[in-house]
């Protein structure tokens, strides 16, 4: 079998790079927004309102328990037809409601991400020193303002590590929503291979540009993970 690896690279080169922001973008700014949702989980998790505590812990546990390509299937198909449906049940209005490719996307890692990332953050918050709180106290500020200015800075200060490690995660699922037709690299690469049936030669490529993307980060976070035990 003869490859062709040069002339795969030369054509399949620009659609990736076009691909790569597609991909960054979506991580990015899905990254944040599960990190937003993650901290509200947290806090709410943290409340003594029993009943919010098992309203958050089921819904957590649902989004833990699917798989995220079916939750990218179900913001992407499912929840227009949902908002169509009680528009016209609610208001008797017939609407055509559509949620953008890479929209569902964003939404779906805010969701997914913030559900296991809220888990950590709890955590991370327990674990800080009870004396900070005591500290705050003291100093004559309420819970809320002990809690944003005392307790969670160090809490999302020593899950950075975690958070690396998510985020490295996140750009390698971005491959899922291939299946719901965002052009990110996954059906770039695919649509090249249909074309061309340079396969194995496209296929390498794309794998390479996983690589590329996470081994920087992933070293990042170990080199952030290291930086954090050191003793202060």
């Amino acid at each position: 079998m003869e490859l062709h690896f040069g002339r795969a690279f030369a054509a399949l080169a620009p659609s990736l790079l076009d691909g790569v922001g597609i991909v960054l973008y979506i991580t990015i700014v899905g990254f944040l927004s599960s990190l937003v949702v993650g901290l509200v989980l947290a806090i709410g998790r943290l409340s003594h309102n029993r009943i919010l505590n098992v309203i958050l812990i089921g819904f957590i546990e649902i989004i833990r328990g699917t798989p995220l390509l079916v939750q990218f299937f179900y913001i992407y198909y499912v929840v227009p037809m949902l908002i169509a449906g009680f528009a016209s049940m609610l208001f008797g209005v017939n609407i055509n409601v559509q949620i953008a490719a890479s929209t569902s996307g964003i939404i779906g890692f805010a969701i997914n991400y913030g559900c296991y990332l809220s888990e950590v953050i709890r955590g991370a918050i327990v674990a800080v020193d009870p004396g900070q709180r005591e500290a705050g106290l003291a100093l004559g500020f309420n819970e809320a303002q002990v809690l944003f200015r005392f307790i969670i800075p160090p809490a999302l200060r020593n899950s950075i590590p975690v958070f690396g490690n998510y985020l490295v995660m996140m750009i390698k699922d971005t491959s899922l929503l291939a299946m719901i037709s965002v052009q990110e690299l996954l059906l770039r690469t695919r649509t090249f291979a249909s074309q061309t049936f340079l396969t194995v030669e496209a296929y390498t490529i794309l794998a390479l540009v996983y690589l590329v993307l996470s081994i920087p980060l992933s070293q990042a976070a170990k080199y952030l993970e290291h930086r954090l035990q050191r003793p202060r």
